[in-house]
């Protein structure tokens, strides 16, 4: 180290980019953040924290964007290469870094270019040089190919998934680097790639046999001779060689760490088969029964296919086209019932981003206020394969802006369902997303939301789930999306003639 105190970069971008959707991830999709408001970012380097005096930190550039499709060539390399040259620069003025944290996804996708990571890794290691140490922290979901491996002095991910996790683990990575830092410097690593891939919602560490499997890398954190153990899942909605599960075990006991690597990959490979939904998980008709059929209230049903926290355009509307067409839903809740009629029951569906339509409602909002009847057409405006755009006729019932991820939040009644209708791309992920808008998630029949397994909150509120599977940039039926250039083989996408090598290579 250069002195008492080492001095740390933070750096980095994050996204996750599904290759299956046409949405393209551009500025307006990523917040920038650089100096003292990145740092803070960070609650463990929050001004009193410990760890913010234990280092001399320097904001450099972070990019981070909600998931969605490949981020364009240019966009990629303007973010690299001022990160590269802020430290070149700042080394120029006040010598060599002691370390970088390097804050990245691992599913990001440029168009025109595999393993955008291990590229920004590589560019890094190129500005800093190979005294400094560099400490990745990356997403369970991210792929690891060798030369980010390689590039990472020390790399780790999320153990959870839901990822309640996220501040914990860039903590931890932060932690080991500051250690190795003091003494030790750059570990051994561990690495092994596992011919897998499968979506999140299989790999859910709610359940098994994930939630052994992640305790046992736990456990082999904490071996003596072990600094690190980590387990990536892979990203399934990407369609790149590295798109694999992947193993990397870092720590100064080549034997200990060799062994512990092979022994997770294993247990990973053996369990391919065993790894199921989350939920009960099935078409939408069938979901769609089996939750008016329920007297669980609130009952939530994913549209999975569309998640953008997943990848997803967001503004697919294969969904909610059926859903307007519902029976159930065909009349509001407190209108009289006509013999055999089969409505008055509620539903809730969020969301749907098209800033025309948007706009629009808004208009009507302003000049009529609450009550203002609509007529619009929405959605699909970035991927319309599976369905075009829909019609929204209906009663505005609530409309904001501002919001700092959606803009302009509308809620437009169609008889018993009530459509969130956003000028951005918004994940509806809190109680609060809900209650803020005047809508009450509690008091619904059924909630739709567009999501693979449930966030916490959600998971919490609802009396009963299911996940719907529906078509879409990140459609839960990964043999039918097209995967053509994955490792052959990898499973479920190939036979594979024999046992795969899980011998992990020690770098």
């Amino acid at each position: 180290m250069t002195s008492s105190r080492p001095r740390i970069a933070i750096a980095g971008m994050s996204i996750e980019s599904s290759t299956f959707s046409p949405h393209r991830s551009g500025w307006e999709a990523f917040t920038l953040r650089r100096g003292d408001e990145l740092v803070r970012h960070y609650p463990f380097l929050a001004d009193g924290a410990p760890l913010r005096d234990a280092a001399d930190w320097t904001g450099v550039l972070h990019a981070r964007s909600l998931p969605g499709g490949a981020v364009p060539a240019d966009v990629y390399e303007s973010v690299r290469d001022e990160i590269v040259a802020t430290l070149r620069a700042q080394q120029a003025e006040h010598g060599p870094y002691d370390g970088v944290l390097l804050d990245i996804h691992g599913a990001m996708t440029v168009v025109g270019r595999d393993d955008a990571e291990a590229d920004l890794a590589a560019a890094v290691r190129a500005a800093v040089g190979p005294g400094t140490l560099i400490s990745t922290t990356m997403d369970l979901h991210g792929n690891v190919p060798r030369a980010l491996a390689e590039v990472s002095d020390l790399i780790t991910c999320y153990r959870m998934a839901p990822h309640e996790d996220v501040w914990e683990t860039r903590e931890r990575a932060t932690t080991n680097l500051l250690s190795r830092l003091r003494s030790g410097g750059a570990p051994k690593k561990a690495w092994l790639q596992v011919p897998v891939l499968l979506p999140g919602e299989k790999t859910s560490t709610r359940l098994e046999p994930a939630a052994s499997i992640y305790a046992d890398v736990a456990r082999v954190a904490e071996l003596p001779g072990v600094v690190d153990a980590a387990l990536w899942v892979g990203y399934a909605w990407a369609d790149e060689p590295s798109c694999r599960a992947a193993v990397v075990v870092t720590g100064d006991d080549e034997e200990v760490i060799v062994r512990e690597a092979e022994r997770l990959g294993r247990r990973y490979w053996d369990a391919r088969d065993d790894f199921a939904f989350v939920a009960p998980a099935a078409p939408y008709e069938e979901c769609v029964a089996t939750a008016l059929a329920s007297t669980a209230r609130p009952y939530f049903l994913s549209d999975s296919g569309d998640n953008p926290t997943a990848g997803g355009a967001g503004d697919v509307t294969w969904t909610l086209a059926r859903l307007l067409a519902e029976p159930a839903f065909a009349r509001p809740a407190d209108d009289a019932a006509s013999p055999g009629d089969a409505g008055g029951r509620t539903a809730i569906y969020a969301s749907l981003p098209d800033a025309a339509a948007a706009r629009e409602v808004a208009r009507a909002w302003a000049e009529h206020g609450a009550g203002a009847e609509v007529d619009v057409e929405a959605g699909a405006r970035v991927d319309d394969g599976p369905h075009g755009p829909v019609r929204l006729r209906g009663v505005v019932e609530h409309v904001s802006e501002g919001d700092p991820d959606a803009g302009i939040v509308a809620v437009v009644r169609v008889a018993g369902l009530r459509v969130i209708l956003t000028e951005h791309r918004k994940p509806y992920h809190l109680e609060r997303d809900f209650t803020v808008l005047g809508l009450d998630p509690r008091g619904t029949d059924v909630v739709v939301v567009k999501i693979g397994y449930l966030e916490p909150d959600l998971y919490d509120m609802a009396a009963d789930w299911m996940l719907m599977l529906t078509p879409g940039g990140v459609d839960q039926d990964l043999l039918r999306l097209g995967h053509h250039r994955l490792t052959t083989p990898t499973h479920p996408f190939h036979t594979f003639a024999s046992e795969p090598n899980l011998t992990p290579t020690l770098l």
